[in-house]
């Protein structure tokens, strides 16, 4: 699961160490950013953790403020996801927000199938890369005439070519083979039309890696038939959340999966599905896993690379050798009982550092 972009951005160190802004968010997420805050002490990760509380409930302009003033003074954040109100038109996202306001135009999530995990496939190993600030989450919708709601999808040739230009990239920089790009061109034939039309001209630029292009729907099936075909996937913003669901529930579900938004100036880490979990709020059943796992990405971003093997190996090790597993994935053991499984993984490791 090593997931190394460090070779993007260096951020600025005081004294070896790191502040990180921690953004709560809604449902597990706080308890889930609290056992990465402890494993991280274990690990004796040298990152100082500076909290915003921020959550659905908080949704004002000055919480918002606050939050992305952090997260610029900082450079890198770790968040919770915040729950969206779908029943009140006037309630935006605040995760878009965040995105589009710190521009993290790069979503990155890779799904990989882990080793005595159940899970309906075991030969998935794919990266999939979303363009992060356009597309149908720009939020422009309107009712002119009663009962008719326009709602407008904008695409445009700049940011089209920006992340497919960054998928190529990382391609290039992980020793990836193929980069699949995803759209309805058939249909949208101008916006979506004019999404692959960036996509084949900037592939013409790495010859050595092969191109290939899926409409959304055929790329669905595919993912699910047969996943094993998919390296990297590059898409616009909405289908590139649908088929990262679906790839995160290939290998075992929600819990599993880090995350990361990635600009040219910022990034923050979160779990790959954006979800809540505010079902299992209290009940020390969530999965920790897929937020640890976004802790050592952030990690390996800030270049301290030997903690995030430490603990990312360990993760493994509990997860695969040990079979230390929540009940989503079909264990038994609670979300402390994994998370403490990992620091005693960690301890004797760190005595002769």
């Amino acid at each position: 699961m090593l997931v190394s972009i460090s070779y993007l951005f260096k951020q600025a160190q005081y004294g070896g160490r790191h502040t990180v802004t921690l953004m709560t968010g809604d449902g597990v997420g706080p308890e889930l950013l609290g056992h990465v805050q402890e494993v991280f002490r274990y690990a004796g990760a040298p990152i100082d953790f500076e909290k915003i509380e921020i959550n659905s409930s908080t949704n004002s302009p000055e919480v918002m403020h606050n939050a992305m003033l952090s997260v610029r003074r900082n450079g890198v954040a770790i968040k919770g996801n915040i729950e969206t109100k779908f029943d009140d038109p006037t309630f935006k996202s605040m995760n878009v927000a965040l995105r589009t306001g710190l521009n993290l135009y790069a979503s990155i999530v890779c799904c990989k199938s882990i080793p005595n995990v159940s899970s309906r496939q075991n030969k998935i190993d794919m990266i999939l890369i979303r363009e992060n600030t356009e597309g149908e989450y720009r939020q422009l919708e309107h009712e002119n005439v009663k009962g008719v709601v326009e709602s407008l999808k904008i695409i445009t040739r700049e940011r089209s070519t920006r992340i497919a230009e960054f998928a190529f990239d990382y391609a290039v920089h992980h020793g990836r083979k193929k980069v699949t790009a995803i759209h309805k061109a058939n249909i949208m034939k101008l916006g979506d039309g004019l999404f692959l039309e960036c996509c084949r001209s900037v592939s013409k630029k790495y010859p050595d890696i092969e191109f290939n292009d899926l409409i959304i729907d055929n790329a669905s099936m595919q993912m699910v038939s047969r996943p094993e075909q998919f390296d990297v996937l590059v898409s616009p913003n909405l289908y590139g959340n649908v088929l990262s669901n679906i790839a995160v529930g290939l290998v075992g579900g929600a819990g599993l999966v880090p995350g990361m938004n990635i600009g040219s100036g910022y990034a923050v880490f979160e779990t790959g599905t954006r979800n809540s979990g505010r079902s299992l709020t209290g009940k020390n059943i969530a999965n920790p896993v897929g937020m640890l796992l976004a802790g050592c990405d952030m990690l390996d971003y800030l270049s301290h690379h030997r903690h995030a093997t430490l603990i990312r190996e360990s993760v493994q090790n509990v997860l695969s050798d040990k079979g230390v597993q929540t009940p989503d994935i079909g264990g038994q053991a609670t979300t402390v009982e994994v998370v403490q499984a990992v620091i005693d993984e960690i301890k004797p490791k760190t005595k002769s550092w």
